[in-house]
């Protein structure tokens, strides 16, 4: 049974935002316990959410945090981060989730992945939530789903800002999307 917070949609980005980390972390679990067809999948999921919400965050978020005092150090280390992740990520994506090393390389990256989001909690999220109203962080969420929606589906290192991402973001989202369609046909 769902819970009443559940079953109301989120609107904050703040909330949006934590709520995706959790997601995150409890497919990083997933990945890590199932095996066959199940991990595989679990994966597939977990390498979609990644790419779509790292690419809202550097289209909306980052560039919003950036603008705040400070902001310009914080988004800095973040994109540094991001940008390890989405390499190490892009490795795994072209691995067998079979493959022996493949748990030993998931491990590497579920370690990168949460300190990055414990550090985009604590110095990024919380100050957004601070300096913008409940209406700007609503419009927030509402552009973060927009941009997830057109979002690349694979991890493209190299794309770790809001322009990058504009100008690369849709061909590599079509081209995702369709290897996706091709993947997922084929089973």
């Amino acid at each position: 049974m769902k819970s009443p917070t559940s079953e109301r949609p989120v609107t904050d980005v703040i909330d949006l935002l934590y709520q995706q980390h959790g997601q995150i972390r409890d497919l990083f679990g997933l990945v890590m316990v199932s095996e066959g067809e199940e991990r595989r999948t679990a994966f597939q999921d977990l390498v979609r959410l990644l790419a779509v919400h790292e690419t809202a965050e550097e289209e909306i978020v980052h560039p919003m945090a950036r603008s705040l005092p400070g902001g310009g150090g914080i988004v800095d280390d973040r994109l540094a981060e991001e940008r390890s992740a989405k390499e190490l990520l892009a490795e795994l994506d072209g691995m067998d989730t079979e493959a022996p090393d493949f748990l030993a390389k998931l491990d590497q990256l579920r370690l990168a992945v949460l300190t990055h989001a414990r550090a985009e909690e604590r110095y990024e999220f919380e100050r957004l939530r601070d300096q913008f109203s409940d209406a700007q962080r609503k419009a927030m969420a509402v552009a973060v789903k927009a941009a997830e929606a057109t979002a690349p589906t694979h991890p493209h290192p190299g794309t770790e800002s809001a322009t990058k991402n504009m100008l690369v973001g849709p061909f590599a989202a079509i081209m995702d999307r369709t290897r996706d369609l091709i993947r997922d046909a084929r089973k």
